[in-house]
Parts: C-alpha cells; sequence; structure tokens
C-alpha cells in the first residue's frame, strides 16, 4: 500500500482485538443512550402531537451531539497518535524502524494512520446512528455529510498535530502536555478572533469569515445549520469547503514537516555515536561520598563535578532537583501561561462590562473563559502523574525501584510530591486569578473558598488517576488513553448534561429518571477504566457514585445551590482519590500487577 507496512499491518491485525469492536459499539451505544436521554426529558416536559414537534427533536439532539462528536474525536486522535509514537521511542523501538527500509513518508503516514485507525472506523459507525437519526426529520443526509467531512478533516489535522510534536520532542509529558496546549491554542485563539475581539477586519478578511475557515468548532456551528444546505449560496463560499481547504493544508504542512525531518530529530543525541572529537580524556578525580541515605555512606568512582547529596526520599529528589521531564518543559510552562494570559484577559472583559442580567444567567458569563482554563490545567495535571509511571516502565527503571529498599509510601509520595512541584504554575496560576475576582468583587467569599478548594479536590483526583493507571496497565498507551479519556470523558459528560438540560427542559430537578440509564452506564465504563484489573469494594463504589452524584452537582449549580454542588464533589472525588491511593500505598506489588491479591492466588 502506499502508506506502507506499518499501516498494513495495523489495519490487518486491528480486527484480532476485542477492543476494534469494543469501542465502536461503545461510541454508538452511548450516542443512542443520550439521544434516549433527550427523549425522555422531551417526552416528560411536554406533549410530542405531531411531526413538526419531533422534527424539533431531531435537530436539537443532532445540534448537540455532533459538537460532542467532534470534541472527543479531535481531542482522542490527538492523544492517540501522540502517545503511541512516544511508546515507539520510550521503547526504543522507533531506532529499529529507522534502519529499516522505510521511507520517510511510509513511516510518518503509516504511523499516523496506525494509529487513527479506530478513530476513522468509530466515524464510519457512528454515520449510521446520525442517519437513522435522521428519519425523525429536522436535518438532512447533507448537512450529516458535511458534519462527518468536518470531524475527520479536524481528527486528521489533530492526529497530524500529534504525531509530528511526538517525533520531534523526547519525553512523553512535553509531547502530550504540548500536543494539549497546542490544541486548545487552536480553538481558543480562532474563538477569540470569531467574539471581534481582534476587529472586524483582519488580514482583509473578515474576522468571521477567517474564523470560519480555520475552526473546527466554528465549523461545526455551520455545518450543523439548514442555511447552507448547497455550496455557494447567495454567491457566498460554502464555509465548510474553506474550513475543509484549509485543513487539508494543515495535514500537508504538519506531515510534510515531519517527513523531512524525521530523521533530523531522531535518534536521539544519546543514542548517536560519539565522534573521536567528542571524546576528551576523564579527568581526574578522587573517591568522593556520592550518597548518604539511611546511615549508610559509599565511596565510588563518580564523573567530575560537584557531589549532590541526595535526600532521604530519592524520588522525591529526582523529581524537584533534576529535569526529570526534560529542559523542554519550559515550551510547556509558556504555552500554558499564554492560554492562562488569554483567559484571564477574557475574565477581566468580561468582569468590566458585564452587567447583573449576565450574572443572572444560568451559566455565569465568567466561568465561560475560565472552563477552558480549567479543563487544560487538570489535564496537564494527569499527564504529568500518568507520564512519571510510564517513563519508569518503559526504560526499565521501575522493576530496578521495586527491589531496593525504597518503601511504597516514599516512592507514591514522591511522585506526587514531584507532579505537585514541576505543575505548580498549572496549579497556582488558577488559583490567583480566584482571588483577583474575589478582590474585585466579583467574586464572594464563601465561593472562592468553594471553587479553590473543589479545584484542589480535582487536581488530587487527577494526579492520583494519572498514577493508577500508569501502574494497573503495562502498556503505556492504555495506561495514557485510559487516564487522560476517563477526565475527556468526564469533562464531556458534563458539557452535554447541561446542554441537554438547558435544551429540552428549565426543570432541572425532575430529569432524574430520564438521566439514569445514562448514569448507570457511565458508572460501567468508570469502573471498567479503574478497576477491572485490580477491583476493591470502595473503586467499585467510587464508579458508581461518581455519575449520580455528578448530575446531582450539575443540577444544583444550575439552580444556583453553590454550596451543594461544593459539597457533593468534594466528598465524591476526594473519596474517588483515597479508593485510589489506599491499594496503591497499602498492597503495591498487586497495584503495579506484579502480583495478584491473596484470595486470588
Amino acid at each position: 500500500m502506499i502508506v506502507g507496512p506499518v499501516f498494513t499491518r495495523e489495519a490487518v491485525t486491528a480486527p484480532r482485538r476485542l477492543r476494534f469492536f469494543a469501542v465502536r459499539t461503545l461510541a454508538v451505544a452511548t450516542l443512542l443512550g443520550l439521544a434516549f436521554t433527550a427523549w425522555q426529558i422531551l417526552v416528560g416536559a411536554q406533549q410530542i402531537s405531531n411531526p413538526g414537534d419531533l422534527a424539533r427533536f431531531g435537530s436539537a439532539v443532532f445540534r448537540i451531539l455532533a459538537p460532542l462528536q467532534l470534541a472527543v474525536a479531535v481531542l482522542f486522535s490527538a492523544l492517540l497518535t501522540a502517545a503511541a509514537v512516544a511508546q515507539e521511542k520510550d521503547r526504543k523501538t522507533l531506532l529499529l524502524l529507522l534502519i529499516t527500509r522505510l521511507s520517510n513518508s511510509e513511516l510518518v503516514l503509516g504511523k499516523l494512520l496506525a494509529s487513527l485507525v479506530m478513530v476513522l472506523v468509530t466515524l464510519a459507525a457512528t454515520t449510521a446512528f446520525f442517519m437513522l437519526l435522521a428519519l425523525t426529520g429536522g436535518f438532512s443526509f447533507w448537512q450529516i455529510a458535511r458534519v462527518m467531512a468536518v470531524t475527520a478533516a479536524s481528527a486528521l489535522v489533530a492526529g497530524s498535530l500529534g504525531s509530528t510534536v511526538a517525533l520531534w520532542r523526547e519525553k512523553t509529558f512535553q509531547t502530550l502536555a504540548i500536543t494539549v496546549l497546542a490544541i486548545f491554542l487552536w480553538l481558543l485563539t480562532w474563538e477569540i478572533v470569531a467574539s471581534g475581539a481582534a476587529g472586524d477586519i483582519l488580514f482583509g478578511v473578515s474576522t468571521s469569515q477567517l474564523a470560519l475557515a480555520m475552526s473546527p468548532w466554528q465549523a461545526m456551528q455551520v455545518a450543523v445549520e439548514p442555511g447552507f444546505a448547497e455550496a455557494g449560496t447567495g454567491g457566498r463560499p460554502d464555509p465548510v469547503g474553506t474550513f475543509l481547504l484549509s485543513a487539508g493544508i494543515g495535514m500537508l504542512v504538519l506531515n510534510g514537516l515531519a517527513i523531512a525531518l524525521v530523521r533530523v530529530w531522531n535518534p536521539s543525541r544519546e543514542a548517536q555515536p560519539r565522534t573521536e572529537s567528542d571524546e576528551s580524556p576523564p579527568a581526574e578525580v578522587e573517591p568522593s561520598v556520592v550518597a548518604v541515605a539511611r546511615g549508610q555512606q559509599a565511596i565510588a568512582h563518580c564523573a567530575p563535578g560537584k557531589v549532590r547529596h541526595v535526600w532521604d526520599n530519592p524520588i522525591l529528589w529526582r523529581e524537584i532537583r533534576t529535569w526529570a521531564y526534560g529542559k523542554k518543559i519550559i515550551v510547556v510552562r509558556v504555552a500554558y501561561l499564554l492560554i492562562f494570559a488569554l483567559c484571564a484577559l477574557a475574565v477581566r472583559n468580561l468582569g468590566i462590562n458585564q452587567d447583573g442580567a449576565d450574572a443572572r444567567a444560568a451559566i455565569p458569563p465568567l466561568a465561560q473563559p475560565l472552563a477552558p482554563l480549567l479543563v487544560v490545567s487538570v489535564l496537564l495535571v494527569n499527564a504529568l502523574a500518568v507520564t512519571s509511571i510510564t517513563n519508569e516502565r518503559d526504560g526499565k527503571a521501575l522493576d530496578l525501584l521495586l527491589v531496593t529498599d525504597l518503601t511504597p509510601r516514599e516512592i507514591i509520595f514522591g511522585k506526587l510530591g514531584g507532579v505537585v512541584y514541576n505543575s505548580k504554575e498549572v496549579i497556582f496560576l488558577p488559583l490567583a486569578l480566584f482571588a483577583y475576582l474575589w478582590w474585585r468583587g466579583q467574586l464572594s467569599s464563601e465561593n472562592f473558598v468553594f471553587l479553590a478548594v473543589g479545584l484542589l479536590v480535582m487536581f488530587a483526583f487527577a494526579a492520583m488517576l494519572g498514577l493508577h493507571a500508569g501502574m494497573a496497565y503495562p502498556n503505556s498507551r492504555h495506561a495514557v488513553s485510559t487516564s487522560l479519556g476517563t477526565l475527556l470523558f468526564l469533562f464531556l459528560g458534563v458539557a452535554t448534561c447541561m446542554r441537554m438540560m438547558l435544551a429540552f427542559s428549565q426543570s432541572f430537578q425532575h430529569q432524574y429518571l430520564a438521566f439514569s440509564g445514562f448514569m448507570v452506564g457511565g458508572g460501567v465504563g468508570l469502573f471498567a477504566a479503574l478497576g477491572v484489573r485490580n477491583p476493591s469494594s470502595a473503586i467499585a463504589l467510587a464508579s458508581f457514585v461518581a455519575p449520580f452524584a455528578t448530575f446531582y452537582v450539575i443540577t444544583s449549580f444550575l439552580i444556583g445551590s453553590y454550596f451543594a454542588a461544593f459539597l457533593v464533589t468534594a466528598a465524591t472525588y476526594g473519596f474517588a482519590t483515597l479508593a485510589m491511593l489506599t491499594p496503591a500505598l497499602s498492597e503495591f506489588d498487586v497495584a503495579t500487577g506484579r502480583s495478584v491479591p491473596r484470595d486470588e492466588a
């Protein structure tokens, strides 16, 4: 095939795995469950008496599910491709591919498409679902084709971005963090342009038309509308066609860059042979004390330079006192600071211009720019936590740690301490923004406490979730996708539920039965992700309680009961954090999969 044996192997072997069929079945079942939930809400709120009501239902569901599918496809395409290439690097198997007769294009494009097989097949399955939903009326098959074209093009661009970044960077965390930040910067920048903050004309083009051509979210908002049923209506260019053209150019640029530089970026400097000019006679040093820990001293030969004394917990020392995640982590911090600056500027402008009516809306205007900032912050903490374990496993260092006299408590809390230290900007800058809003009087004292404590609880949950997934899954790609996927489905599920509640009914208190099936399914999925490998009664309880508690939090937030929302959030996700932390400390070998529980032995 034109893309080479890397993709051919994946296309041939993927149907042999149960996951190949389970993922697309689960995707269609989720969309069907959401549609059924929306139907239950609609029937409970009003009477369906004519085909027009049914068509309005179909149109409303289509407008909710199409953007949800876009968000899932873009985020998972970027993360799956980035994780796949990063795993090849961590296991040193990319070097084997580079010394074969594979051309650069076969290597880059083959790996990209092989990583996206699951996403593309799932999109094909969901297309059939939308065509079935179209029988209710309210939207056409042409709209479905436009929506699927925008989704597929966006997924390919996001996957190309993840693949290019992974081939460029050495550390897995750098790859995941830069990919996530680039996706959010892509979306936020064009949302700001579309809002008119940059003026009406930019580069000689209308900002609204420019945002439609460059932003998948803006293109999706047009694709679901029936107004552009035919390309070029009214003499205007079709915005969807313009976006597809820009997406194609983006794919060519990203993949062309990766194809041209893949052998320049790789292999890493550590793997390159040293020349005679690089070699210099070692400096003569006298033996010195290289470590003093636990009352033991060792005299050994060491490299020249200042001796660094290791703390009593060497895991924490390495995470804090060394560049454990690479020196280019500074790039990640700069990118996050840029996103923070954009969101903080939007919050400041909204705080100056908002009036009392807007402040009393179901979703306060100030929460809208804060939401993407908090989502990306929690995702970065989770990515740092899961890669802190997967990097050790892929580098064959985890087994070495387990044969030392380090206790599970030192390893776990050392990793958690490193996560907090290396993500200090991500954790404390949102808290500083909350404090600014409180100082300006736009946030009450009790709501400031609710936000600050609730966010810290979510950071703790995200960090522990990353460690839990990293220990439970021996495959780094599965660990990363499970950890980040759990958080993404949590955030997207909350956003989708809120949109459905606001779209179909304002009676939030009476929608419990309609969402009950969806919440049970969410509990099953959460337990399958967290407890299927190392099940425990605490993890099972946390998995099945979390969806119901989250629904209660959403309804409490929408009716203005913020204390109830805070209390349930802190209790639910605090308990889930402890449920994952306890086995990691008390049964560390079981948590890492190196042994089985006593009752199963």
